[in-house]
């Protein structure tokens, strides 16, 4: 009898790397002739000799690896996603207001609290990447008498060296190369992009995305799978894991640490990274033997949703940096500028005079209306200095310059209607200034600026202020 092609629906394949696994495992039943599986598809088509084998043997295989064969698969993953998203925000709250805990430099360790989560919820992908070497070293270190806690740390410490130290040459590359706030802004809109796109693969919510991949090439690839197959040492896996570059948020990570243009950063921002994976892939067999590979599925199409917010939120922070105007703060701000009347200006001797708080939970206030074409000064109130908030971009005014303890003012003028959106060095904490040529109280204002004296000579009036390195003309510093 000839042999029989079956096309089987495999559902639950994260990145190509499934299409080597469930290869892997088809093979290794009798009488398979031929056996193709295709991530962009999610499908799995077999050759086989129906004398020795059949489908149903196939799919318990397939399925013993945490995929689905069902044709008619619907997973319900969006009681999961609200579930995931409801235990995230009860979190949060609770940490905000149980006790009356103030967290330190909320904004920073927001996101570094989201690289964690995402880090976590990433580590549902390593298993299908990288779960086989853990499975090989733990049985391998089993038969030799070794104890699995003591290579599952080994593993982890490997894996937080290696992505550690790429994430800190990666942040030397972006200082070497003289990143500008620009720079950093493209590359977080980059990072932005990369997760917001791997976490709609997760969804498969647009199929034709799982096409769109990033590969190492096959000699890398095959040396990677030799050398963690063939190793004992859990030590060496763990450091080769850093290497898997094919891995979709990796690669986000990875452009976001270059961003940084800080070894420090980089480096920091991957063990973070990196220290959120290990609790699912080093307890992925113990997950895996008390929950259904349905479930383990719904989890993982739930947490795309986790990531695609993630992604927004580094999409927005590039945006800022940019000085595009288009991230989220400059165009709600815009929009309430429009219909408020109260400037809020105050004059003094020609000069617009605005005041902000520097302070661990950002700027106070954040938002400033100004008018078009006369002198602002900012005055700047250094209360609390972090490593986030120590430092302001304005790319639309060619601002840049470090906040300093206690009060400092920085010059400028506005020439253009429209919306001026400032931030952070690492764009986390936005701010927006809105210029416009038409605000209440107008025949006061230009009354008030007929009366005062014109602004001294050298002074940077014109929007060169920068931030302590123009001297007494420039006004910056107290």
């Amino acid at each position: 009898m000839a042999n029989v092609k079956k096309t089987i629906k495999t559902a639950g394949m994260t990145c190509d790397s499934c299409e080597k696994i469930i290869g892997k495992k088809v093979s290794e039943i009798k009488g398979i002739v031929h056996v193709v599986s295709d991530y962009s598809k999610e499908t799995t088509t077999v050759e086989f000799d129906d004398k020795k084998t059949n489908i149903n043997e196939i799919k318990q295989a397939i399925e013993s690896k945490g995929y689905i064969c069902d044709d008619n698969t619907k997973l319900n993953w969006l009681g999961w996603t609200f579930g995931i998203l409801g235990i995230v925000i009860i979190l949060y709250f609770a940490i905000q207001f149980v006790g009356g805990i103030e967290l330190p430099e909320i904004s920073q360790n927001m996101g570094y609290g989201l690289l964690l989560l995402v880090g976590l919820l990433t580590g549902f992908h390593c298993v299908s990447m990288c779960g086989g070497f853990v499975v090989s070293y733990t049985t391998k270190g089993v038969k030799e008498g070794k104890k699995p806690h003591h290579m599952h740390i080994s593993y982890g410490v490997g894996k937080l060296i290696s992505y550690t130290v790429i994430g800190a040459a990666f942040g030397l590359l972006g200082s070497i190369i003289a990143f500008t706030p620009v720079m950093r802004g493209v590359a977080g809109i980059l990072a932005g992009l990369f997760l917001v796109l791997f976490g709609l693969k997760m969804l498969n919510i647009i199929p034709a995305l799982r096409k769109i991949q990033i590969k190492l090439p096959s000699s890398v690839n095959r040396f990677l799978g030799r050398e963690s197959s063939e190793s004992n040492s859990p030590l060496t896996i763990g450091l080769l894991n850093g290497l898997m570059i094919a891995c979709g948020p990796l690669q986000a990570i990875y452009i976001m640490a270059a961003g940084t243009g800080s070894w420090l950063e980089g480096a920091k921002i991957l063990f973070l990274f990196g220290l959120g994976t290990l609790p699912v892939m080093l307890g992925f067999g113990y997950i895996t033997s008390i929950i259904s590979s349905r479930a383990t599925q719904k989890i993982l199409k739930a947490s795309g949703v986790i990531v695609i917010i993630l992604g927004v939120i580094m999409l927005n922070r590039g945006l800022a940096l940019t000085g595009t105007g288009y991230d989220f703060n400059s165009l709600t701000s815009n929009a309430l500028a429009a219909s408020d009347d109260d400037s809020g200006i105050v004059l003094n001797e020609g000069f617009q005079e605005i005041r902000m708080e520097v302070t661990k939970a950002g700027w106070n206030p954040d938002k400033f209306v100004l008018k078009k074409d006369v002198p602002v000064k900012w005055i700047i109130e250094g209360k609390e200095i972090t490593g986030c908030n120590n430092a302001i971009n304005v790319p639309k005014l060619d601002l840049e310059f470090d906040i300093k303890q206690g009060t400092q003012v920085i010059e400028f003028t506005p020439t253009e209607e429209g919306t001026i959106p400032f931030s952070c060095w690492m764009g986390m904490i936005p701010g927006t200034f809105i210029v416009k040529e038409d605000i209440s109280n107008i025949e006061e204002i230009q009354e008030e600026i007929k009366k005062a004296p014109l602004p001294a000579a050298g002074g940077c009036g014109g929007g060169g202020g920068c931030g302590g390195g123009c001297g007494g003309g420039c006004g910056c510093g107290a």
